[in-house]
């Protein structure tokens, strides 16, 4: 390198020290490599003490191969000896001063042993020996270390990775520890693309190693949960004492509220390491959720023990609260994490978050702002931050302690009604549950389902959720987002409602499938129509075993076998609450919430108010049962020897052989609909309705009926079909619009009306529903109605902007508000100067101004 452009690098950025450092591979004098490699392969299955043994041995027998104290400081630091840890290390670092991979082992050792002093002159050491002399650390393990290192100080992630580990990979693309470096600087980035590529490619190098799954389970956890899980099985395979395997193991059990199987891994990591600050930062968690705040001060001094600077311990302990909703206690920890170190940048963006999740906008967005400024790479910071400048320009509605954010467009078009139907959540379940929040709650409503998987998640993806309640804030997808067939947007905002409602009850301490239950529960108290109700396939789910115990139930919605499974626990969870209220009343269920609100754990709360966890399990299975084989129970339903339906003829065997069961007589209706013999199929599908197997899905029965009577022109009984429909399903377009179609052509302009509204419930942001809206308001003389939609047709690009500026006018005359009528009339005239009926209505609105 230059001499002259070290020197002028020297006092600038460290990180642009080692720029423009030659590659240089450095020839190391090693013990024989199958002997270490044998030594280092114990490591990595988790026989930390053989591999110590060995590496013990090498040491004292002063083998030249500084690999050799390392592997045994790694073995020392995996096992809690870390007094032994820092010998070795004070030892080692006499002897081979310029490896840079020993003195990040070192920092740990000295931090472990509570020495902080000495970790931050030995990390000053680090820097100064690179301004140094940068030439010297120019080997592949140094510039790794290098890398690792000014990741550690926070520096800019992308220079790391092009002045440290990709030189290295292209040196040497076979280098194991370059891509492990690379997939983990990608993962605290929120870059999760490039590091489950960067480990596929290292899989391919050393498929032995727990540290290649481990990271990819944590690349794929939050698109993948099942593939995660599977790379997290592969590392406890490869290492069944990868102690970040178990840690992340804990983690799921506490998120799905498994808190006995969270204690027994975290038992297991504190076997192999009595002093990981993980496992005990864990048991402070376990302990604050089951509301034992002593125990968990206990549980963090014991984390803090052998390091009491290091912010990972309450990152970590705020982190989980956090996920578990509990912001407010998150927020805190992760104050303190930063009053434990000011550059850690994890806690200062969590916090960020945590602060939004709050409310506290003005607070979190600068320092969400900070944390990105600060680093470039932080690919969540980014999202956000870009995010934040849509935000700014969206529609604030204001009314009743409550703010509604909106892109302007839509707000104009149903903005009010989104306010009216909130504030009258509000006055319903604030009552019902006597809760009276004393904070502003904000409800935002993203057009692109990208935006909101960003606001919520901080990340693109998130596909299926419709809304999201933090507590005070709401973040929900519009019908915009949602394509060709939206679900019913007063449905979705009066479930996230509803969990305002019961965390701001519960002070955020609730398990989710009791807060999901009470959501869709009062869902349906709302409206038959909304919530999730019995389908035949949940009906065959009940009696089987996809249903979960009670003491299990939050679980179901952390890894579902499929997208129906996930929409089975909101139901089975909505039927928990049922059976709660119809057994015990209404009382114990708002007594349970105020006993979570009050620290205890959902076990105890329900001990205390309903009985033993074991028996409410057995209860609610048969009352889950009972429900189940309510629902037409004239019919058989099994169906495990059915044939496939492409054996025809076995197929008409089985539905001769079962003339009463439910898949049969489904299965012989499609026959009969294919072959045209639709007055059999009427027969047919008659006989399931008569049975009660109806609901309002797509593709039910009464869907089918309704199909069959329209194509041989029976109004009346489709009229009444599609009734029923639009009484069982929330977001049925097709069956609204028909629907409008027929009340159109009978003139009965009330129930034109009526199935408007219907319509503008899921779809406000098309002309259909609107345009009835008008039409019926004409007839009805409803003005009022009328001009609201007429206003929401100015904001969809209309085909004839004239006589929607004709027809404005008209309605704002009826409601004798000629000034603003006259405004529209002239609009008209300006775009359509001829328009007769124009010219009309002008006259008249100038001659009743005058005297």
């Amino acid at each position: 390198m230059n001499p002259a452009l070290i020197r002028s690098l020297r006092w600038r950025s460290p990180l642009a020290i080692l720029c423009c450092v030659v590659f240089v591979a450095l020839a190391t004098t090693i013990a024989p490599a199958a002997d270490l490699n044998a030594a280092r392969q114990l490591h990595s299955e988790g026989k930390y003490e053989a591999a110590a043994e060995v590496a013990n041995a090498e040491v004292e027998r002063g083998i030249w191969n500084e690999r050799w104290p390392r592997l045994l400081i790694e073995c020392h630091l995996a096992t809690g000896r870390y007094a032994d840890a820092l010998a070795i290390y004070e030892d080692a670092i006499k002897r081979y001063p310029t490896s840079l991979t020993l003195r990040l082992l070192g920092l740990d050792a000295y931090r472990f042993n509570s020495q902080p002093d000495q970790a931050i002159e030995a990390k000053g050491q680090i820097m100064r020996l690179l301004q140094s002399s940068p030439s010297r650390y120019a080997s592949r393990d140094n510039l790794v270390a290098a890398g690792r290192f000014f990741a550690m100080r926070g520096e800019d992630g992308r220079q790391i990775l092009e002045f440290f580990y990709d030189r290295v990979r292209d040196a040497d693309p076979d280098f194991l520890e370059a891509y492990i470096a690379t997939a983990e600087l990608a993962l605290q980035k929120g870059d999760f693309k490039v590091a489950a590529e960067t480990l596929a490619r290292a899989d391919l190098l050393d498929d032995t190693d727990p540290r290649i799954p481990f990271l990819a389970s944590q690349a794929w956890a939050n698109s993948d949960s099942a593939k995660a899980t599977q790379f997290r099985v592969e590392a406890l395979r490869r290492n069944p004492r990868h102690a970040e395997s178990l840690i992340d193991l804990a983690e799921s059990a506490i998120d799905a509220e498994q808190y006995e199987s969270a204690y027994e891994t975290i038992d297991q990591v504190l076997q192999s390491n009595v002093h990981d600050w993980r496992g005990w930062s864990l048991l402070a968690v376990l302990a604050h959720l089951e509301g034992k705040f002593e125990l968990e001060q206990l549980m963090r001094a014991s984390a803090l023990s052998t390091w009491a600077e290091n912010p990972e311990v309450d990152h970590l302990i705020g982190k989980k609260l956090s996920q578990k909703y509990r912001f407010a206690e998150g927020a805190e920890y992760q104050r303190r994490a930063i009053e434990s170190d000011a550059g850690y940048q994890p806690a200062a963006f969590q916090l960020a978050q945590d602060l939004l999740r709050l409310g506290q906008d003005e607070t979190g967005w600068a320092l969400a702002e900070v944390v990105s400024k600060t680093d470039p790479y932080n690919v969540v910071a980014h999202n956000l931050m870009t995010l934040n400048d849509q935000l700014k320009s969206f529609t604030r509605i204001e009314s009743d302690g409550i703010e509604v954010r909106m892109e302007a467009k839509e707000a104009s078009i149903y903005g009010n009604q989104v306010m009216n139907l909130l504030r009258e959540a509000k006055l319903v379940l604030c009552e019902k549950y006597d809760v009276q929040p004393d904070a502003k709650i904000v409800v935002e409503i993203f057009p692109q389902q990208k935006d909101f998987a960003i606001r919520t998640f901080g990340l693109p993806g998130g596909a299926g959720y419709l809304g999201v309640c933090f507590g005070r804030v709401i973040t929900a997808n519009s019908p915009a987002s949602q394509g060709a067939s939206p679900a019913n947007w007063q449905s979705v905002l009066w479930h996230e409602f509803c969990h305002v409602v019961t965390l701001e009850k519960t002070r955020n301490r609730m398990p989710r499938w009791l807060s999901e239950g009470i959501s869709v529960y009062e869902e349906r108290n709302r409206d038959e129509a909304w919530g999730e109700s019995m389908t035949p396939t949940y009906r065959e789910m009940l009696l089987g075993d996809d249903l979960t115990p009670v003491s299990q139930l939050s679980g179901a919605f952390l890894n579902p076998a499929s997208p129906m499974h996930l929409q089975f626990a909101y139901y089975e969870s909505s039927l928990v609450v049922e059976f709660l209220i119809e057994t015990y009343g209404t009382e114990s269920l708002n007594q349970i919430l105020i006993d979570l609100a009050d620290g205890l754990s959902i076990n105890d709360a329900l001990v205390q108010n309903v009985g033993s966890i074991a028996k409410l399990d057995q209860q609610f299975r048969d009352y889950a049962r009972s429900v189940a084989n309510d629902f037409a129970p004239s019919l058989s339903w099994d169906r495990e020897t059915m044939p496939d339906t492409s054996e025809a003829e076995e197929l008409k065997q089985w539905i001769s052989d079962h003339p009463l069961n439910y898949w049969a007589l489904m299965a012989k209706a499609g026959q009969q609909i294919a072959e045209k013999q639709f007055a059999e199929a009427i027969t047919t599908l008659e006989q399931l309705r008569d049975a009660g197997a109806v609901t309002g899905q797509s593709g039910g029965v009464l869907e089918t009926l309704a199909g069959v009577y329209q194509k041989l022109g029976l109004a009346d009984p489709e009229l009444e079909t599609r009734i029923r429909i639009s009484q069982l399903s929330s977001d049925s377009l097709a069956n609204i619009s028909r629907l409008i179609e027929i009340a159109r052509a009978a003139q009965d302009w009330k129930s034109v009306q009526r199935y408007a509204e219907q319509f503008l419930a899921i779809q406000p942001l098309i002309e259909t529903p609107h345009a009835a809206v008008i039409d019926a308001s004409d007839h009805l003389d409803t003005p009022r109605q009328a001009y609201a939609s007429l206003q929401a047709l100015a904001q969809l690009n209309p085909v004839d902007p004239a006589a929607l500026d004709f027809r404005t006018a008209q309605s704002l005359a009826k409601l004798n508000r000629n000034i603003e009528a006259k405004r529209y009339v002239l609009k008209a005239l300006d775009e359509a100067p001829r328009y007769r009926s124009a010219h009309q209505l002008l006259l008249e609105l100038t001659t009743e101004e005058s005297p």
